[in-house]
């Protein structure tokens, strides 16, 4: 289980990452680009991954990790239950996310 203020912590602790309100959402950003957000309400993060390493965070356990039920879902935006999920596997997630944003960056 992780509370709200730990994934805020821990999604700002990359480098060059700004937090931006999203609709109702709270976003994460590296150079100007999305690659997490936060619903605190309802305790759920999105992260933005490959298909394929949504496939591998989604075998952990998908009850803390899955797929969002359309096309972005298709596209690896992928659910974080923070009631269900440990520290270690949703840091993990986040870096994943971010270095794909990095990434995609430096290749432009």
């Amino acid at each position: 289980m992780v509370d709200t203020e730990t994934f805020r912590q821990m999604a700002l602790a990359f480098p060059g990452v700004n937090e931006e309100s999203h609709f109702h959402k709270t976003s994460f950003r590296v150079n100007k680009k999305i690659f997490a957000t936060l619903d605190e309400a309802v305790r759920l993060a999105v992260v933005m991954l490959t298909p394929v390493d949504q496939d591998v965070f989604s075998s952990f356990d998908r009850s803390a990790i899955y797929p969002i039920p359309n096309k972005w879902g298709l596209k690896g935006s992928t659910y974080i239950a923070l009631d269900e999920v440990g520290e270690e596997i949703l840091n993990d997630a986040l870096a994943t996310a971010y270095n794909k944003v990095i990434s995609k960056s430096k290749s432009k």
